[in-house]
């Protein structure tokens, strides 16, 4: 080092967000969407075990109930941070995407490996306004998707993404 570089502190591989990017937030509307999907899963399977409790009286049932009840209660609170754990970061050569709590995942897709990109969505979402891009590499393992985005900006995504992606495969 000559002195004229600030040395930078080492990045851990456990933390895996870095902080020199900034990072985009999605709509915490998501949350409502995904509290209503679990909200329908949990009407269906409360229903069948009430059903059985109702018609054996066997007491496994009930607390089969309980246990699906303490499940969705804790699985609410695991949405709610799950949606503000969700971000990504646009650079010059890559986009970056971050989810994840108890596993922290990090996707670093660059644009030239990009194929396509999908925006996609789904009834409860077109009620709440939202969308999610999904990116597509060649690799089949790629998980690059975010959710919970305005169609306005999914589409704006959508747009500089496939820009992106054809200029820098032209440059290969």
């Amino acid at each position: 080092m000559t002195g004229a570089e600030p040395a930078q502190p080492p990045v851990s591989a456990l933390e895996p967000w870095p902080d020199a990017v900034r990072w985009q937030p999605i709509s915490r509307d998501l949350i409502w969407v995904e509290l209503l999907r679990l909200a329908i899963v949990l009407a269906v399977v409360l229903a069948g075990l009430a059903v059985g409790w109702a018609l054996s009286g066997h007491w496994l049932f009930g607390a089969a109930l309980g246990l699906v009840l303490l499940a969705g209660l804790w699985r609410t609170v695991a949405i709610v941070r799950a949606v503000h754990a969700w971000g990504y970061a646009e650079r010059d050569r890559d986009l970056l995407v971050r989810h994840g709590l108890l596993v922290r995942r990090l996707s670093i897709v660059p644009y030239a490996r990009m194929q396509f990109v999908d925006v996609s969505a789904g009834p409860l979402e077109r009620a709440f306004g939202l969308a999610t891009v999904q990116l597509h590499t060649a690799a089949a393992a790629s998980d690059a998707r975010i959710p919970g985005l305005r169609p306005a900006e999914a589409a704006r995504l959508r747009d500089r993404l496939t820009a992106l992606g054809e200029d820098r495969a032209e440059g290969l």
